[in-house]
């Protein structure tokens, strides 16, 4: 009997000192993956909160360095090469830290981010890219540090960082048309009406050669085994865009007709309402 309440007592131990408390962390980290371009961008970062505290010339004292965050520095990884501050930074991770100020903030893009909060030794010759940002304050207060990428467009995007009433971005270019028309001018030697088609309506929305567009359109439609209402929808863009509004109509027409028949709402709006602003029907589109 001793020796089973021996035993007992043993096994409660060994599971009181294997048992742990899960409670929420102070500051919550999140990570957010974003495409720009063809570009991934990946952020790891902690967010702490105000809780009542003064933050920017409190909490986080101006003019001094800062991990952007909390807990293990803020990092961002890029897939591919990047500008930034009209600096070229290589594909891989970097730490962002940064030097809040009243009115500017210095926001430094550090290659070692293996840190836990800020470097010991600081080292200049790892600092990839350094930007002053404007300081835009806030007519309300935000209680969580927030990271965000704003803005986005084929070729760039705004790092916005907000907290307390603060907001402040820093623009991010990318090499985009580059890759994509590297890409193009590789595959072109054999390509397939998707192809064609992808080119055409890149060019049409980065605003490059409408005429190469509205050859690549052409040659799409052409090699298509099945017709189709959106190859039709960008024809029509493409010809409005060249000037040529009879040739637009046309295309615009044969895509709306395939969108009814296909039972596609969404493209038989969209046709119906260039139709009515090409033929005169109504204002100019928004």
């Amino acid at each position: 009997m001793k020796k089973l309440v021996l035993f007992v007592c043993a096994g409660l131990l060994a599971f009181t000192a294997s048992a742990q408390v899960k409670t929420p962390a102070p500051s919550t980290p999140q990570k957010i993956v974003q495409t720009v371009g063809l570009t991934d961008v990946t952020l790891e970062y902690s967010r702490p909160s105000m809780k009542g505290r003064t933050i920017y010339g409190g909490l986080v004292p101006y003019g001094k360095l800062w991990r952007t965050g909390a807990n293990k520095n803020t990092s961002i990884t890029f897939s591919d090469d990047v500008m930034i501050g009209g600096k070229d930074v290589k594909a891989g991770t970097y730490a962002i830290f940064s030097k809040p100020n009243v009115k500017s903030w210095e926001v430094i893009f550090y290659s070692d981010a293996n840190n836990w909060g800020t470097p010991q030794k600081w080292d200049d010759s790892k600092v990839a890219a350094k930007v002053n940002a404007q300081v835009f304050p806030l007519p309300m207060s935000v209680e969580t540090f927030t990271i965000s990428f704003d803005d986005i467009k084929n070729d760039s995007a705004n790092l916005g960082m907000i907290w307390e009433n603060t907001y402040v971005s820093v623009p991010i270019k990318f090499h985009t048309d580059k890759a994509v028309t590297a890409s193009i001018e590789s595959v072109m030697n054999g390509p397939s009406d998707r192809d064609y088609y992808q080119a055409a309506v890149y060019y049409l929305e980065a605003g490059k050669d409408i005429g190469k567009a509205k050859m690549w359109i052409e040659k799409a439609i052409e090699m298509r085994e099945k017709p189709a209402f959106w190859y039709h929808r960008q024809q029509s863009l493409i010809y409005a865009k060249a000037g040529e509004k009879k040739a637009a109509i046309k295309a615009a027409q044969r895509s709306l007709a395939l969108a009814k028949e296909a039972g596609n709402d969404d493209y038989v709006a969209l046709n119906t309402k260039s139709l009515e602003v090409w033929e005169g029907r109504a204002s100019a589109e928004k």
